[in-house]
């Protein structure tokens, strides 16, 4: 049976993110608000939580995970990201973009991109996301909630503990999000490929 905690959009209780990430910690699968809707993480080196999320979703083990980061000093960690790079995310960020870099020896291989070796990389807006990621002190492996069968992600988390309480160990409540997927540029050979448009504004881009 899964925990279920309310929390403030703006200013999320400490005391509730501490225990999400005591969660984390212990292998736990969460379901947890971002700017883009709310998304499935477990801790990045937590291989048998990552199998139970490829469960959930029904996908294989070549889905693209997202590395969801708190800020650029970790983004740096995970990725190789030259000067270029490191200015347009800069100047960019937190938002609504997905950046695709060349994943570091730091991101488990099971990971990254087969063939170009990279990883998707997030730093969100979302203030709930925000303040876990920083509990946490390291970036969470995240993926969309999107279900088997389903064509959109489920907006409602009461929604989600009626399809959820059994599969996963928390739902973090963070109101009723609808998906807006976010804005994926490629920054992996220099200069930057939009792969998706979404809620960033890729004029920066261009």
């Amino acid at each position: 049976m899964s925990q279920f905690f309310h929390l403030h959009p703006d200013n999320p209780q400490q005391r509730l993110l501490k225990q999400a990430v005591q969660i984390i910690q212990r292998g736990g699968v969460v379901v947890y608000p971002t700017d883009s809707g709310y998304a499935l993480a477990c801790h990045l080196g937590d291989k048998a939580a990552h199998d139970r999320i490829l469960r959930i979703r029904q996908i294989d083990g070549d889905h693209h995970f997202t590395l969801m980061c708190r800020d650029l000093s970790e983004l740096s960690l995970f990725a190789k990201v030259d000067n270029t790079a490191f200015r347009l995310i800069k100047n960019n960020t937190p938002g609504a973009y997905t950046f695709i870099l060349k994943g570091t020896k730091e991101v488990p291989r099971r990971f990254l991109n087969d063939k170009k070796k990279t990883i998707g990389l997030r730093i969100p807006q979302n203030r709930i996301a925000l303040a876990l990621l920083e509990e946490l002190g390291e970036p969470l492996m995240s993926t969309t909630l999107l279900l088997p069968g389903k064509e959109f992600a489920e907006p409602d988390p009461e929604e989600m503990r009626l399809q959820l309480e059994k599969q996963v160990d928390l739902i973090l409540h963070g109101g009723v999000i609808a998906e807006a997927p976010t804005t994926v540029v490629d920054l992996s050979d220099g200069e930057p490929v939009i792969v998706r448009e979404g809620l960033g504004d890729v004029q920066p881009f261009r």
